[in-house]
């Protein structure tokens, strides 16, 4: 396995000084954020941000995320001209080595949680979605980091009634389409195509979600059923269910050859539909952290894994759940498993 890092660029308080730091650590997962979504990527720009990364010593194959518009989730306006766009996108992060793309078909919102600083008993701040307190929220007026901020609450009221009116079969058509486009540009431009489930793995404010479930995977992998159409497999996302076994999960999709990109992180489970992000370590949350690892090790697994969400830790001000500590130690973690198989399997 190749062991990355999510990284928001010059921007981002995490330097890639520090992220080579990482023992293990072999490259960057990264975007250009500046560009309007559905728009063509300048490549100018995004070669200059791949040589700052490599300056570092550090790999960039692995791009989270180019994002998917509205239009092209809603099937409306200007979806032919931004599916356009993304396979022009595709196309010339073939030319400039990228191996991956990350993406969602979430509606509107990434992902959610209610609230960005919950104090653990530990002292550590992480990241928490509390059913009770969602349904409290006004969804037109939430901003979490990720999001597109640049809609007006009117404008979120709007996208709220039109993925209502076009309904879960609507999505899924609009899915279809989406990949009956973009595969076939995939696989001439050598780039494997890895949909993020959707965070949390249910519908929320009325708005239907379909990355959520084994059942739905199955159902997205047979939309185009070719290699290029891929997973990014979050234990984050899809644990949020307690029907998702994760180790299950794994086993079954790496043997399809259909992770192309895992997301490895724990959360502990308080409710059938609220969770508390935490350490990675097996014993803090509800996820099989461990058994996990071994699914991917001992699959031969030779992709990409990140460490996602981290807590915030000795008073690190940093983006919320992407600061640097928590996220090396869940490397770490990770790493420490994964050389732990090969020496046993060795004896």
């Amino acid at each position: 396995m190749k062991m990355t890092f999510r990284w928001y660029g010059l921007n981002d308080r995490v330097k890639l000084d520090y992220i080579k730091q990482i023992p293990g650590m072999t490259g960057v997962v990264t975007a250009l954020y500046s560009v309007p979504v559905g728009e063509v990527w300048p490549e100018e720009e995004f070669k200059a941000l791949k040589a700052e990364v490599e300056k570092h010593n550090l790999e960039c194959e692995v791009i989270e995320s180019v994002p998917v518009s509205e239009d092209i989730k809603l099937g409306r306006g200007d979806y032919k001209r931004h599916i356009e766009n993304f396979k022009e996108n595709i196309r010339m992060l073939g030319r400039n080595g990228v191996k991956v793309i990350c993406y969602n078909f979430m509606p509107v919102f990434d992902w959610t949680r209610s609230q960005l600083d919950h104090k653990l008993s530990d002292g550590s701040e992480a990241l928490v979605y509390y059913e009770e307190d969602v349904a409290k929220l006004d969804p037109t007026k939430l901003s979490l980091p990720g999001w597109d901020s640049s809609y007006k609450p009117e404008e979120v009221k709007e996208l709220i009634k039109a993925y209502q009116e076009l309904g879960e079969e609507g999505l899924w058509h609009n899915l279809e389409v989406f990949l009956k486009e973009i595969i076939p540009v995939a696989k001439e431009s050598g780039i494997l195509m890895a949909i993020h489930p959707d965070d949390p793995a249910w519908p929320i404010f009325g708005i239907p979600r379909i990355i959520t479930t084994e059942a739905n995977i199955d159902r997205f992998l047979k939309l185009v059923d070719e290699k290029e159409n891929g997973l990014t497999l979050c234990s984050g996302s899809l644990g949020t269910r307690k029907e998702n076994d994760m180790v299950k999960l794994v086993k079954k999709y790496v043997a399809m050859d259909r992770i192309h990109f895992a997301h490895i992180r724990n959360i502990k489970l308080v409710g059938d539909h609220s969770f508390e992000e935490s350490a990675h370590y097996s014993k803090c949350g509800s996820l099989d952290m461990v058994g996990m690892v071994k699914a991917y090790h001992d699959a031969g697994y030779t992709k990409y894994i990140r460490p996602d969400h981290g807590r915030m830790i000795w008073d690190e001000d940093a983006k919320p759940g992407y600061g640097l500590y928590d996220r090396a130690l869940g490397a770490m973690y990770i790493t420490s498993i994964w050389e732990t198989l090969d020496y046993v399997s060795k004896k």
